[in-house]
């Protein structure tokens, strides 16, 4: 017989959304335990590169309790920098992780609480948390199945460095965040690189001598609910690229056009050793420029109304350089005459909630909350991407929904104990 452990909050995940969370649980003397499958952190140890590089300034890392405090706020911490961050986060207030302990299973609510199976043993909690992520499993398209078995295929997720590759030229499909920067690298590596372009769109690095972002917060856009959104397809929409590498820089696929880096449309099949391509690089790049136009557009008339005084421009606007084949883009491409040995997939992840066995999940199996909070009493959400606000994600906004919701799990146990205490 499984051994049975109650307990009364389970967190599901020890990254920034389940620290966070259990760090408000722990000013609140809430007795709770978190469950972690790998390590703390573990998608920041083992799911980024090499010279991986936070995308956000330093001083948007603002987890409660612990916000930056270094010497250079506007700079962008790298991957072993961030991890060793969380460590002496954990380190700070010392939270009751379990780790190696996967969750299979949250079943129905019962009397006392929920059930999770965790293998070799079962926990009933009152309250669950789930703090895994809006995505955790990396997606590949089934296109890939078509490619030659000689190929080196890698997704983003597993990139580690240009090393790891094949030697010769290096396919990269998907411009989201991991992608324009992967095909950076291996550029300056000194690889040939074929881009394959999505429509993932650009924001400029820095807009009137500060870091777009810290103007972004300024004018409160970062702050903007998912209720301000036109669709709720835009909550999954793609995060424009830019990066934090060497300072941080912008990343305009039309300049890494000019560097040598051969952009191509999407792939729609493979045959023979050939790669179909779709004639849609014009209208991405296209789409890329309107975007980040948007953005300093948005800027201007936000700041405006702040009435801040508005030194020059030092982020000057335009499409940049026109790139090759953007008039004819390229139909097909012989993987073999142009000596391409590897494929980086970035082509993102998709969402892993089918575990979850409670009516919670819309027909495209995310979560339905609203702040965290759903209509099963005593089960929450952290870290989803736009959960609340646009910042929701991010370590900037991360902690304001986790506070949010211990909060909410404090009310329902005052609710719960008046309740049985009229009973009685």
């Amino acid at each position: 017989m499984v051994p049975m452990e109650a307990v009364d909050v389970v967190v599901i995940g020890a990254g920034q959304a389940g620290l966070a969370t259990s760090y408000w649980l722990t000013q609140q003397g809430r007795q709770h335990v978190i469950l972690e499958q790998d390590r703390i952190a573990e998608s920041w140890r083992s799911q980024r590169w090499d010279s991986f590089c936070l995308v956000t300034p330093n001083w948007t890392v603002q987890l409660p309790g612990f916000a930056y405090r270094g010497s250079d706020p506007d700079g962008f911490m790298g991957r072993d920098e961030i991890v060793t961050y969380f460590d002496r986060y954990a380190a700070a207030f010392n939270p009751p992780v379990r780790t190696g302990v996967r969750v299979a299973s949250i079943e129905g609510r019962s009397a006392a609480g929920f059930m999770l199976d965790c293998g070799a043993t079962a926990i009933e909690a009152r309250d669950v948390v789930v703090a895994t992520g809006s995505y955790r499993l990396p997606k590949v398209p089934a296109v890939a199945e078509q490619l030659p078995a000689s190929l080196v295929q890698v997704h983003s997720s597993r990139y580690k460095n240009a090393g790891q590759l094949a030697d010769g030229a290096v396919l990269v499909v998907g411009t989201g965040q991991s992608g324009a920067q992967i095909a950076e690298e291996l550029l300056e590596a000194g690889r040939q690189v074929f881009l394959s372009v999505s429509s993932c769109p650009r924001v400029p690095r820095r807009y009137r001598g500060k870091d777009a972002l810290w103007w972004g917060v300024k004018a409160g856009i970062m702050e903007r609910t998912v209720d301000s959104l036109k669709s709720p397809l835009e909550r999954f929409a793609c995060h424009p690229y830019v990066s934090g590498k060497r300072g941080g820089h912008d990343i305009n696929l039309r300049t890494l056009a000019q560097d040598g880096v051969v952009l191509i449309g999407r792939i729609q099949m493979v045959s023979c050793g050939t790669v179909h391509l779709a004639a849609d690089l014009p209208e991405n790049l296209r789409k890329a420029d309107e975007f980040a136009e948007s953005i300093l557009t948005q800027l201007d008339q936000a700041v405006s109304k702040l009435g801040m005084p508005l030194p020059d421009d030092l982020n000057p606007r335009g499409i940049g350089p026109e790139v090759p084949h953007e008039v004819d883009p390229i139909r097909e491409l012989d993987l073999d005459a142009c000596g391409i040995r590897s494929v980086v997939w970035a082509t993102g992840y998709r969402s892993d909630f089918g575990w979850i066995r409670l009516p919670v999940l819309d027909e495209s199996g995310h979560p339905v909350q609203r702040r965290g909070v759903t209509s099963v009493p005593g089960l929450y959400f952290v870290g989803l991407e736009w959960m609340h606000t646009q910042k929701s994600g991010l370590l900037l906004g991360v902690g304001e929904d986790a506070a949010y919701v211990a909060s909410a799990i404090a009310g329902d146990l005052k609710s719960s104990a008046k309740g049985m205490e009229v009973s009685a």
